[in-house]
């Protein structure tokens, strides 16, 4: 099962980038019809800029993530001995290189894995958390993501973030450049014709602007809730304990405090909603409700 759950990351990889793909192509077209009168410079200048924040983000994950959430990193055992020795046991157990390790001081009980590969992550958990479980609840939640690490999951997150957060910036310099750019210029108010189709085209750009960040949102969403009831029953596998990681759920379940300082690109990495919000149906959600996680744990182990 786990190995399968590998291979189906790795190539849900390639299916990530199809799909914004065709995002950053919708708005390249847009860029280029509006602003250069031809579609394929605008779809080049969407890929270039996604390629290369994509590939410094990809390359830098773990520090940029990181800095965005507020997360300062552990440099020894000494720092916080009972965290480190359990990553570290976990680690042994998992059969990958011992990752990073981070603490966000936040009283909101957390946790999240980052990272490219196994031999590039990290794992950060929020002072709240840490101070919150006892030992089984709290290797129960670092078990969860050290799967998160050993399953790969960590790529595909990343990836995503990166190209979301790509699309966003895309996105944020359409709606910049309405600030300062005139639908119809002298000649097109000649032109009954071209002044139409800039004005449309102006009018798709400004949908495209407000819509772009909710679908690559969307994709990123739907990617992070799947993922959570893996990691879940392969954490309660390399303990070979569920009932530890089942109490731990249980308690970020009674948590209603939401994080201090949380970046939206990256929420749907932590273990629970950071920001503690429901919404209409689930389809905003980035994570499975805490109640059904418990339930199918239990199903699996009991």
């Amino acid at each position: 099962m786990i190995y399968e759950q590998i291979d189906r990351n790795k190539r849900k990889t390639y299916l990530i980038f199809f799909i914004f793909f065709l995002i950053l192509a919708a708005l390249g077209s847009f860029i280029g019809a509006y602003f250069f009168g031809n579609i394929y410079s605008g779809i080049v200048i969407a890929v270039i800029i996604a390629v290369v924040y994509t590939l410094i983000t990809y390359f830098q994950s773990t520090s940029i993530v990181m800095q965005m959430n507020g997360a300062k990193k552990l440099n020894s055992a000494k720092d916080a001995p009972d965290l480190w020795h359990i990553v570290e046991d976990l680690s042994m157990v998992a059969d990958i290189p011992l990752p990073e390790i981070y603490i966000i001081d936040d009283p909101s009980p957390n946790a999240f894995a980052t990272g490219r590969d196994p031999e590039h992550s990290a794992v950060a958990v929020t002072s709240g958390l840490y101070e919150m479980m006892n030992r089984e609840e709290l290797e129960g939640v670092l078990a969860h993501e050290i799967s998160h690490v050993r399953n790969y999951d960590i790529r595909v997150s990343t990836i995503s973030v990166a190209l979301s957060s790509a699309i966003i910036l895309i996105c944020s310099i359409i709606g910049n450049a309405y600030r300062w750019w005139i639908p119809m210029n002298d000649d097109d108010r000649d032109n009954n014709n071209s002044g139409a189709i800039r004005l449309v085209l102006w009018l798709v750009g400004l949908i495209f602007a407000i819509i772009g960040p909710m679908i690559a949102t969307l994709v990123q969403m739907a990617i992070s809730r799947n993922r959570e009831y893996l990691a879940d029953v392969s954490g309660a596998e390399l303990t070979r304990n569920p009932q530890g990681l089942i109490n731990a759920l249980e308690k970020l379940e009674q948590s209603t405090k939401p994080m201090k300082r949380v970046d939206d690109a990256s929420a749907a990495l932590y273990i629970d909603d950071p920001n503690k919000k429901k919404h209409f149906a689930g389809l905003f959600d980035t994570h499975p409700p805490l109640d059904k996680r418990i339930e199918a744990l239990k199903k699996t182990f009991q």
